[in-house]
């Protein structure tokens, strides 16, 4: 998971992987547009490569990276763990929304109803 976070620390390689989201692109596209070097570019797919954010195939001269979000799922738990209430907040969280729905349900009824 540490691999992962480090390679979604820069900015320009959460944008690489935004652009990889929609479909494979080749390094020479990818490359295109930053306004950094291509070296640079590539040494940033080296590193989601190594983390294993992104595969990469040749195809003629070209080299094509596709996104394999597989990785993010460990990262993605973790987070929603922090998110999630724990002990005491979570109970009180629920019986929030249980009294919520009630009070809901009782100004929804009719005066009839609610004088049975």
């Amino acid at each position: 998971m540490d691999e992962v976070m480090n390679a979604i620390a820069d900015p320009v390689r959460r944008e690489i992987l935004s652009l990889l989201h929609g479909e494979p692109r080749t390094a020479g596209d990818l490359a295109s547009r930053f306004p950094i070097s291509r070296p640079a570019v590539s040494r940033h797919l080296r590193v989601l490569r190594e983390s294993g954010l992104v595969h990469d195939r040749l195809v003629g001269r070209q080299r094509v990276y596709s996104l394999d979000p597989a990785p993010l799922t460990g990262l993605a738990e973790w987070i929603a763990l922090l998110r999630s209430p724990t002990g005491w907040h979570h109970r009180l969280d629920a019986l929030e929304t249980e009294v919520r729905r009630t009070t809901r349900e009782r100004t929804r009824r009719t005066p009839k109803e609610n004088s049975a």
